[in-house]
């Protein structure tokens, strides 16, 4: 026999998840949308918050509530939960770190492509009855230098892609990541170097005090001319103004992420507007075969969590 538990789950998931979490002993009060007051409210009637990036999940809402025990984030980043405070209150956190791993780098890889061959020119000039044969010329893939900082689960898949292209593999992480580089001749090295070298770079790294504005003035000016930087991580490790005042150096920028989402201030709207820069809509993991993923990984992990309530 289940033990029952009660959740409230406060923004848009997929159908199936209400089904597997109620056919295993999850009361589930599915409220997408509702507000951060009212979730202060009602949230002491609740064991599991289930949610994703909309609010922030601080102390305010934490101590709302004596009997919450898990924060679901239906999702891989936590950076908008109060990790630290919630588990000194005892509270365990859950979330999905697997499923969207190959959507992003898919991403990535992409991106690259669009930027190195200026497609988005190409396309654009053509719907506007143009025909650019002859006009534009684009670069390969092949013996560039790709410049992965975090090499996790995204960075990996992104280094497996990579290689299948025969680029140049260097990679930067806290910890040591040489044994995994090794299946693709690649090599770890510090930060600096990796952004004097690269051709291409990407970020791939969790929002952390060590990670915010890793991309700043300072470190800009180290990254050679003509070369491309991807961003799928988070908007805040890169410092926006930075970035506008070099981008012109760069061949192209690829963001899927923003300091500010979705963009409001003239900041950004100007970034957005540069020729050389191609900005989507945080949509790194929105893909069918990941949200699968995302929903069935999800499942697993709160319904092996409420076993121990």
């Amino acid at each position: 026999m289940f033990v029952i538990v009660d959740a409230l789950v406060v923004d848009s998931v997929p159908d199936r998840l209400v089904f597997l979490l109620r056919n295993n002993g999850v009361k589930v009060n599915y409220n997408p949308g509702i507000s951060r007051e009212e979730i202060i409210k009602v949230l002491n009637n609740y064991d599991i918050l289930v949610f994703r990036s909309r609010l922030k999940i601080d102390k305010e809402i934490i101590d709302s509530s004596n009997r919450l025990k898990y924060l679901a984030r239906f999702g891989v980043g936590l950076d908008n939960v109060d990790i630290e405070y919630a588990m000194k209150k005892g509270i365990k956190i859950i979330n999905a770190p697997n499923a969207p791993s190959e959507s992003v780098a898919q991403l990535i890889i992409s991106m690259i492509f669009i930027l190195e061959r200026k497609l988005y020119n190409i396309i654009e000039m053509v719907k506007n009855g143009e025909w650019p044969k002859g006009k534009i010329l684009g670069n390969e893939l092949s013996n560039k230098t790709l410049g992965i900082v975090g090499l996790g689960r995204i960075g990996k898949a992104t280094a497996k892609y990579a290689s299948a292209f025969n680029m140049k593999i260097v990679a930067n992480d806290i910890i040591d990541v040489r044994d995994e580089l090794k299946k693709y001749d690649g090599k770890q090295v510090e930060l600096n170097e990796l952004l004097e070298k690269s051709n291409i770079i990407s970020l791939s790294v969790p929002l952390t005090s060590l990670t915010y504005h890793m991309i700043n003035e300072k470190t800009l000016k180290l990254i050679r001319d003509d070369s491309i930087l991807i961003n799928t991580s988070r908007g805040e490790v890169i410092d926006t103004k930075a970035l506008i005042s070099h981008a012109h150096r760069f061949k192209g920028i690829g963001l899927d992420v923003l300091e500010q989402e979705p963009p409001k201030d003239d900041l950004f709207k100007n970034l957005i507007s540069m020729e050389n820069v191609i900005v989507t809509s945080h949509i790194g993991s929105e893909t069918k075969e990941a949200m699968d993923r995302l929903t069935e990984e999800f499942a697993k992990n709160v319904i092996e969590a409420v076993k121990n309530i």
